[in-house]
């Protein structure tokens, strides 16, 4: 049997989960805080949990229709993903940038992250908006993710990363049409 992975609202009650995650996806680099993801979150960004119904298969947020939420006002699943977008510039010129996006290494390469920045680029795409955010250099698997969902890299940032002085990329993507 194969189950799913949902796409739903972050909420705060995830910043444990996602701080934890956090710490083990980027161990040299600052990881976000639960305190980091809680204002976020309050800050009225755009924020999307991928929770794990017990397999692999990924459903998006457009098929899912939204939320999925459990009876008891919770929702369903173990987070094994995250995602945020905050909009720095409104219509007619809106801007957009990614803020973290992370997937449990044990849920690595099965779509999830794609979901997820997709459903990011969904809200992005309903605002019309240019969609930046920042790559580590060295990560190819994550570069080759944003240019398949339309990023081209357009800068460099020279020591970006804190403490590790890792560089970043930094891509951009136009409205898909």
């Amino acid at each position: 049997m194969r189950a799913t992975v949902s796409i739903d609202a972050l909420v705060e009650s995830d910043a444990p989960r996602c701080a934890a995650l956090e710490m083990v996806l980027f161990p040299g680099d600052d990881p976000w805080s639960e305190q980091a993801f809680r204002d976020g979150i309050r800050a009225g960004h755009h924020y999307v949990a991928a929770r794990s119904l017990g397999g692999a298969r990924v459903e998006s947020a457009r098929s899912l229709g939204g939320a999925r939420v459990g009876a008891a006002g919770g929702h369903d699943g173990v987070l094994i993903g995250y995602a945020g977008l905050a909009f720095v510039a409104s219509p007619p010129q809106a801007e957009a940038e990614v803020h973290t996006i992370g997937v449990d290494p044990a849920h690595q390469h099965r779509g999830v992250g794609r979901a997820l920045l997709r459903a990011l680029l969904g809200v992005a795409d309903a605002a019309a908006a240019t969609v930046f955010l920042e790559v580590r250099t060295d990560n190819d698997p994550a570069r080759g993710l944003y240019e398949a969902e339309g990023f081209s890299v357009v800068g460099l940032r020279r020591r970006y990363y804190r403490p590790s002085g890792a560089d970043a990329h930094t891509m951009r993507r136009d409205l898909a049409r």
